[in-house]
């Protein structure tokens, strides 16, 4: 683990990436620490978060246990936050699964893959955004990106991954509703598509690199006060719902 910097360090930023041990999480992490950001880089398995953390260990990178199906262990998650710095400044609920290419809506199975996702993808930044708000409340700045999907734009829906897809839609109405709740907050919530990215659940044929996916999230993340709120952006532009 990245050496903890003192808790009362009101200067320094502390964001928390949520399933951060690769892919467009752990490029996350890594662009946020080129920003002076102190990250939190998590993972459900400790060992995979500090083994990521360890490869960025000059970047002010720390690993915390992190399972967004656990309501305990979102809990004990807050609890080693509050402890470490006393507040959070940006929440970005990465974490996701079930790109459910293999099953159609009709024949999906509800019980197994779809409430699966639904736990992880919904589930699960809700959570997370309720049990850490308090601690976003006590930044100057907060930010809550939600990694979202193209695929979840209703706007443009069609056949597709049916759980991934629906749980996405589902994920860009959380982000509008927590915009409007937090507006008077100045906390600005955001749901950001990294677009096909070449990652495990992207494919290697993806277009677009890790890199380019994760510009845009961290572009969310570094927004100024004034900045949007209740967006949904690639690459800072905006995405139809």
């Amino acid at each position: 683990m990245a050496q903890r910097r003192p808790s009362h360090a009101s200067s320094v930023r502390v964001a928390l990436v949520t399933g951060a041990n690769r892919g467009i999480g752990f490029e996350v992490c890594r662009q946020l620490a080129e920003e002076d950001f102190v990250v939190l880089l998590t993972a459900r398995d400790k060992t995979k978060a500090q083994t990521a953390a360890s490869k960025l260990a000059n970047g002010g990178v720390e690993a915390l246990a992190l399972d967004v199906a656990n309501a305990r262990s979102i809990e004990a998650a807050v609890g080693e936050v509050a402890e470490r710095y006393r507040r959070l400044d940006v929440l970005i609920n990465n974490a996701g699964i079930n790109y459910d290419t293999w099953e159609t809506a009709e024949t999906a199975n509800i019980d197994g893959t779809v409430v699966e996702t639904i736990i992880t993808n919904l589930l699960g930044p809700w959570r997370m955004c309720q049990a850490f708000l308090p601690l976003l409340r006590k930044s100057k700045a907060a930010r809550i990106v939600n990694v979202s999907s193209e695929s979840g734009s209703v706007a443009h829906m069609g056949a597709g991954p049916p759980a991934y897809q629906v749980t996405k839609a589902a994920l860009n109405a959380l982000t509008r509703t927590l915009a409007g709740e937090l507006r008077q907050a100045h906390i600005l919530v955001n749901a950001v598509c990294p677009g096909w990215v070449a990652t495990d659940m992207g494919g290697a044929g993806a277009p677009r690199s890790v890199k380019e996916g994760a510009a845009g999230i961290v572009w969310a993340a570094k927004l100024p006060q004034n900045g949007p709120t209740g967006g949904f952006f690639r690459d800072g532009k905006p995405l139809p719902w």
